[in-house]
């Protein structure tokens, strides 16, 4: 009999071990390690940085959850894997070996890449419900004392739908507090364009979301890298399409919210063969490690290769529908290696995004992430804002009740109620 682990128990983890539950055989065992049993739904923290919703809104307590479905459950962090003996070695001096393991971990936030980066530094984070609850502070303080905000990602960031999530929301709470005029906006972005999300652009999101900051009075730069952070001053460099500096800016701030880099967590680090020099887990099509054939890795960890060379470095997001299509492949493979089989599971790696604006917001899909692509479309309109809510509603209540089914398919094909989605579905 086998024994399966997890790794990670964030978004792609712990729906990981939902669907590893109903691939194993009588006798195989599974285990979820994991440094903090909370989970937090990481796409409402911007909402938590305006206070429109509270921690315990988006927490869920996953230890009776996992009980109740006959998964151990560890809160313990990880100090070191050691795949060559099949080994993970724990902080509290434990270990937990397997037979078969799934990385999930997500990523470890680079904010010490640049000098002031950071809630330790001067700038805010969406990227943790304490960082969220850290910004919310900041931000009272911005509404009591009015004056220029920053938003956006530093060079090296792979996510920034929440970027601009976040730059939208903070107007549409600043408009409501009645300063919007007091408060002067800039987005800052590595991207070689506004709307290009380290996808290339995804329909028309340079323009939808161009009109969307003009109409907000919402300035932006870029191809800007972050040099370095100060209290109330940020040092910034635009960089032209061959790659040469066009002289430092400084740019006043009461408040900014940029989003960092990405890299692998330390346990994942330096292990030749695993991990790229980033830490992200290298995987074949299958969701595979090609050095380590029991090793598998999901969501933000997995490396990644960028659509293209830009002038200032930018990831590739990894989406929710995304992640839990490599989720539901990964469990297929392993349940087929438990049963004597080989791997044959493909995840589609398509993107569908519902960006929040506050009171509006934009939809996109992009079937497959990376172009050229079968489909190609963005929308916007208030329905994408009442179509988040719904989306943060339906998946805290899966998670909760434990569910394998498909979240992220299933309600896009019920928000969204498109022909589109139907051909992502069938990939």
């Amino acid at each position: 009999m086998a024994h399966v682990v997890v790794l990670g128990a964030g978004l792609g983890g712990s729906i990981m071990a939902y669907e590893l539950k109903d691939q194993l055989r009588k006798g195989d065992t599974l285990t979820v390690v994991t440094k903090d049993p909370i989970y937090h739904f990481v796409p409402s923290n911007p909402w938590i940085a305006v206070g429109w919703r509270d921690r315990q809104d988006i927490s869920v307590d996953l230890a009776p959850v996992m009980a109740h479905k006959g998964i151990e459950f560890k809160a313990v962090a990880a100090e070191k894997l050691h795949p060559d003996e099949n080994r993970i070695a724990l902080v509290d001096g434990t270990s937990v070996t397997y037979d078969y393991l799934v990385i999930a971990t997500g990523p470890e936030l680079a904010f010490d890449e640049i000098e002031g980066l950071g809630p330790e530094g001067h700038t805010q984070s969406v990227c943790h419900i304490d960082h969220a609850l850290t910004a919310k502070s900041a931000f009272d303080k911005l509404v009591a004392n009015p004056g220029p905000v920053i938003i956006g990602a530093v060079q090296g960031a792979s996510c920034f739908g929440p970027a601009y999530e976040f730059a939208f929301i903070l107007e549409t709470a600043l408009r409501r507090a009645k300063i919007r005029d007091k408060v002067p906006m800039t987005f800052v972005t590595p991207e070689p364009y506004v709307g290009h999300l380290g996808l290339d652009g995804v329909g028309d999101t340079r323009g939808l979301l161009e009109s969307e900051m003009r109409e907000k009075h919402i300035k932006w730069m870029t191809n800007t890298k972050v040099k370095k952070v100060e209290s109330g001053k940020m040092t910034v460099e635009e960089i032209g399409a061959d790659g040469t500096g066009m002289g430092d800016k400084e740019l006043p701030f009461v408040y900014s919210m940029m989003l960092p880099g990405f890299r692998g967590i330390k346990p994942l680090m330096g292990i030749e063969g695993l991990s790229n020099p980033r830490g992200f887990t290298i995987v074949d099509k299958h969701q595979r490690n090609p050095k380590y054939p029991n090793i598998f890795a999901v969501g933000v960890c997995v490396a990644i290769p960028p659509v293209g060379p830009t002038p200032v470095p930018c990831g590739v997001p990894k989406t929710g529908f995304m992640i839990e299509s490599m989720v539901t492949a990964t469990a297929h493979n392993i349940g087929a290696l438990l049963k004597g089989g080989e791997p044959d599971q493909i995840g589609s790696w398509n993107a569908v995004c519902l960006a929040d604006f506050g009171d509006s917001g934009i939809a996109f899909i992009a079937q497959p992430q990376i172009p050229p692509r079968n489909v190609n479309w963005s929308s916007s309109g208030k329905w994408v804002h009442l179509a988040k809510i719904g989306f943060e509603k339906y998946f805290l209540r899966k998670l909760r009740k434990g569910t394998s089914e498909p979240f992220f398919e299933s309600l896009a094909l019920k928000v969204m109620g498109i022909d589109k989605l139907k051909q992502v579905k069938k990939g």
